[in-house]
């Protein structure tokens, strides 16, 4: 275990997986806000140096940075000995990869969550968790029925295609990959049942923006926008047709504050946290925006369906709003367009405009 900056006693802030995508947004939040914020990450994932340089030159001493892997419960406890509060953002992210090891995936998302949790409660103290689960636990939504309206997928329901899928969806894992983010989320929920621990989850769709390393696997819209900025072709599983709630980091990163801010009030409780029907999208529809912004023509070609691929999932995302006084998010088309100007600046490329994308099947 290796690491960088100062270690402050029991005054950090721990995040786990904290160069990371969303894990260097909110240590990017806490660090401008004036906490002490302690990252701990295996930067397993190609690129994520670059958010941890980033932030330890945009901050200084106010970050330091453990080298550590949750799978090591010696290393975790030691980082959760130092912090008042924790966001777990480490996990193994892609459904693919579940798939190919799904031992690992269970090691890093299950037994590192277990790890993290039971470190919290030997500690003694009531350290705040709140942990980042997904819209993977309630499945596939077989049971509903879809319809295609233009270019869209959209429920028959009209009260679920108004407000979205609540938490009141019976639970559902799918995948390897559903069932380990799954089975964390219960268990950080039930360890404020058990031991009167302050934790919270919040269910996130799909999150975009800044600091996002996107592939095709995990992180599609920066993916979208990386593959068309550099003039190469992308491929759509399924029909394209598929709606997310897509939202801007900025606007999850308002959420988690938030969670933290009112832990106690929301221990125990999971929350929906998507950018709701107002930015529900199609990939072809977020496709032909991408065009617009970034100038770009990539040829679209079509893959099968892949295991655990939902038709539609939008978030009813309403109970957290209302509970922690969350601000309406920003609408996708903007934050789309503040997310191709951040990753032409970062790549030397320019944005230009153009006619609209080609498509063949």
């Amino acid at each position: 275990m290796t690491g960088r900056g100062a270690l402050f006693g029991r005054q950090s802030v721990l995040v786990t997986g904290g160069a990371g995508f969303i894990g260097s947004n909110i240590a990017d939040r806490l660090a401008s806000e004036g906490h002490q914020v302690h990252l701990f990450d295996a930067l397993s994932r190609p690129g994520v140096e670059r958010n941890l340089d980033w932030l330890q030159g945009r901050h200084g001493d106010r970050i330091a940075f453990t080298h550590g892997d949750v799978r090591d419960e010696d290393a975790l406890s030691a980082a959760v000995g130092q912090a008042k509060a924790v966001f777990h953002m480490a996990a193994q992210v892609a459904v693919t990869t579940s798939l190919v090891d799904p031992r690992e995936d269970f090691d890093i998302n299950v037994r590192g969550t277990l790890h993290l949790l039971d470190a919290v409660r030997l500690s003694g103290r009531r350290i705040p968790v709140i942990f980042a689960s997904t819209n993977k636990v309630y499945g596939d939504l077989a049971d509903l029925e879809f319809r295609l309206a233009g270019d869209r997928y959209e429920p028959v329901d009209a009260i679920v295609r108004k407000r979205g899928i609540p938490e009141s969806r019976p639970l559902d894992f799918h995948t390897p990959y559903g069932c380990s983010k799954g089975a964390a989320d219960q268990y950080v929920l039930d360890y404020a049942r058990s031991f009167d621990l302050p934790t919270a989850v919040l269910r996130m769709s799909c999150i975009y923006g800044q600091r996002q390393m996107g592939t095709e696997d995990q992180g599609w819209v920066a993916h979208f926008l990386i593959r068309a900025l550099e003039g190469k072709s992308i491929t759509l599983y399924g029909d394209g047709h598929q709606v997310r709630d897509i939202l801007d980091v900025r606007d999850a990163v308002d959420a988690y504050m938030a969670a933290w801010r009112n832990i106690e009030a929301i221990k125990g409780h999971a929350f929906n946290l998507g950018g709701g029907p107002d930015n529900a999208v199609s990939l072809r529809q977020l496709l032909a925006h991408i065009g617009d912004v970034t100038g770009s023509q990539p040829q679209l070609s079509f893959e099968d369906w892949r295991a655990g691929d939902q038709r539609y999932f939008v978030a009813d995302a309403n109970l957290a709003r209302e509970t922690l006084s969350l601000p309406k998010p920003r609408s996708w088309q903007d934050g789309v367009a503040d997310l191709a100007a951040w990753l032409a600046e970062e790549r030397g490329l320019a944005l230009c405009e153009a006619p609209r994308m080609a498509v063949s099947a």
